[in-house]
C-alpha cells in the first residue's frame, strides 16, 4: 500500500481525520511557518489526500447553517481546515460580509455561479422570510448539492437553476475546466443558457437587488444579458475579474467589463479579500479605487463591487485603502497584501 492509499484509509475514520487535521493546523502556527504558502505546499495536499475516500462533507458554520458537499477544491479543502472549527463563512470572508450586508434591502438577489451555496445558502438564510436567492449553477453535481443544502437548512426561497448564464438564450455552452474552476465557452453543442434579463421578465421580479457573478471568464456575458436590468434596477453587482481572461495590462478602468459598468452609471471598487477561509471577523471591508488597484504578479483573479450610488459605501463597515492589491495574501508583501492593521 503506497502513502496516499494510506492516508486514504485513514481518512475515512472521522475521529483519526479530526486529529491529524488539528496536528496540521498547529503545524500551520508554528513560527517558521506562518505567512508562508505551507497550506499549498505541505498541509493542503495531506487533506486532500485524507479526503481522497470520502464522497460527501458535512460541516457547520457557528450560525448553525449546515453543508453537505463534494470533496473537490480548494474550497473544500480550506473549509474543511477553518479556525475556528465552526467559521462565520464558507469561502472568502469579505466577500461574505460584503453580499450579507449589500442583501439586507434586497428581496431578490441572483447569484451565477452558485456552487454548492458557499454565498447563496447565506444569502438566502439572511432573506428568509423576505425574499428569494435565485442561484445559477451549471455543474449538475454542485446544482445537486446546493439544492440539498437548501433542503438541509430548511431554506424555502433559493431557486436552483442547473443551467448557464450569457449574453442571449439561443447559445450553447460547454465547459473548459474542472470543478470551481471549470467556465463555459460557446459551442456547437452543449448545455443551455439564458440571460438575467429574460429570467426577471419570465419570473416578474420586479426589482433585483444584488447580482453575484463568478463564473470563471464568463463574467462580461452574464453582464451584457443583464443589460435591461442593470439599466432599470441598479442592483448592486460583486463579481470576479482575473487575468486569465480580462487583459488589464492597461489598468482595469480599460477593460471592457468595467468599461461596460461604468457606462451604466456605476462606480467600481476592487474588494480586498482572502481566496481561502480565514477569519476576519470584526474588520471592516476594504475597498481600493480601481485606478490605484497593485495589479503585479502571476495572473490572479478578484472581487469587484459594482455601485450605482457611491453613498452605498459610506458606511461605518467600509473603509477605502488606495494603492494596495485586492489580492490577500499570506506570503507576500504586507504592505501591499496583508489586511489593514495587519494578519
Amino acid at each position: 500500500m503506497n502513502a496516499g492509499e494510506a492516508m486514504k484509509q485513514v481518512g475515512r475514520d472521522a475521529l483519526a481525520r479530526a486529529r491529524i487535521i488539528a496536528a496540521l493546523q498547529a503545524f500551520e502556527r508554528l513560527p517558521q511557518n506562518r505567512n508562508t504558502t505551507v497550506r499549498d505546499d505541505i498541509t493542503g495536499p495531506i487533506v486532500d489526500a485524507l479526503h481522497a475516500g470520502i464522497s460527501v462533507i458535512r460541516k457547520e458554520l457557528s450560525s448553525g447553517i449546515a453543508f453537505e458537499f463534494p470533496y473537490r477544491s480548494k474550497i473544500a479543502r480550506d473549509f474543511v481546515m477553518s479556525v475556528p472549527e465552526k467559521p462565520d463563512h464558507v469561502w472568502e470572508p469579505q466577500t461574505t460580509k460584503l453580499l450579507l450586508h449589500l442583501s439586507r434591502d434586497a428581496k431578490d438577489v441572483i447569484v451565477g455561479g452558485a456552487y454548492f451555496g458557499d454565498q447563496a445558502i447565506l444569502i438566502a438564510d439572511a432573506l428568509r422570510g423576505r425574499g428569494t436567492c435565485h442561484a445559477f449553477e451549471a455543474d449538475s453535481t454542485q446544482a445537486r448539492a446546493l439544492d440539498h443544502n437548501a433542503a438541509l437548512n430548511g431554506l424555502t426561497n433559493v431557486r436552483v437553476h442547473a443551467v448557464a448564464l450569457w449574453s442571449d438564450t439561443t447559445s450553447r455552452l460547454r465547459f473548459v475546466g474542472e470543478d470551481a474552476l471549470a467556465g463555459t465557452r460557446v459551442a456547437e453543442t452543449g448545455m443551455p443558457a439564458t440571460t438575467i434579463d429574460a429570467y426577471a421578465e419570465t419570473t416578474g421580479i420586479a426589482r433585483v437587488g444584488v447580482i453575484m457573478l463568478d463564473l470563471e471568464g464568463g463574467e462580461l456575458a452574464a453582464l451584457r444579458g443583464a443589460e435591461r436590468v442593470l439599466r432599470e434596477h441598479g442592483p448592486h453587482v460583486i463579481f470576479e475579474v482575473h487575468r486569465s481572461y480580462v487583459d488589464w495590462s492597461r489598468g482595469l478602468l480599460e477593460t471592457e467589463i468595467v468599461q461596460f459598468l461604468s457606462a451604466l452609471g456605476y462606480t467600481l471598487f476592487a474588494v480586498r479579500d482572502f481566496q481561502s477561509n480565514y477569519d476576519l471577523t470584526g474588520r471592516p471591508i476594504e475597498l481600493v479605487p480601481i485606478d490605484t488597484a497593485v495589479l503585479e504578479g502571476p495572473p490572479h483573479g478578484f472581487n469587484l463591487l459594482a455601485v450605482r450610488d457611491r453613498e452605498v459605501v459610506e458606511h461605518p463597515l467600509f473603509v477605502v485603502t488606495p494603492d494596495v492589491s485586492p489580492k490577500l495574501l499570506f506570503h507576500r508583501d504586507p504592505k501591499l497584501h496583508h489586511p489593514r492593521g495587519g494578519l
